[in-house]
């Protein structure tokens, strides 16, 4: 069996979501951080807990980079914050990155994280995505779905939970 893990990188407020072979919820959560420095063995021991190691383990990451406007020690910090998330990630299991338009088309998302809570909290209630800034929490179980309907050759993906 494997376990799907989105992550959505975030700038200091990343996410990640892991989905069952079956596409099941099994977790969810905020990527720590202290004084805006990703806790790199935080997140570590998270993903390892999620990931059995008798268990296959595909992570997909949200492909990102820095805006224009955007000023040079804020684009600093935020590349910063990728390197570590996704070396960490990289070390733990096989990683593909997808750019934000990519994942999103699929689902028939626009760009509103609204969109991309509501979808997520159709498929998956016990996620407890209450807040708004559980946006990003939303987006990574929404990535690791999408990189799970990708390597399984479903190219098409309804806009709500069947049920």
């Amino acid at each position: 069996m494997t376990i799907w893990i989105g992550i959505d990188p975030g700038s200091i407020s990343g996410a990640l979501g892991a989905l069952s072979a079956r596409g099941d919820y099994l977790d969810s959560f905020e990527i720590q951080h202290k004084d805006k420095h990703i806790l790199a063995l935080v997140f570590k021991n998270h993903l390892l807990k999620i990931i059995d190691p008798k268990e296959d383990a595909q992570i997909c990451m949200e492909y990102v980079w820095s805006l224009p406007g955007n000023g040079s020690a804020s684009s600093f910090q935020f590349g910063r914050a990728v390197g570590v998330i996704s070396a960490v990630a990289e070390l733990t299991a096989p990683l593909s990155f997808v750019t934000p338009q990519k994942w999103k088309k699929h689902f028939h998302l626009s760009a509103d994280k609204n969109e991309s809570l509501d979808l997520a909290r159709s498929f998956w209630p016990e996620a407890k995505l209450l807040r708004k800034k559980d946006g990003n929490r939303a987006e990574a179980l929404l990535m690791a779905l999408y990189w799970q309907d990708m390597v399984n050759g479903k190219q098409n993906k309804p806009t709500q939970n069947p049920d």
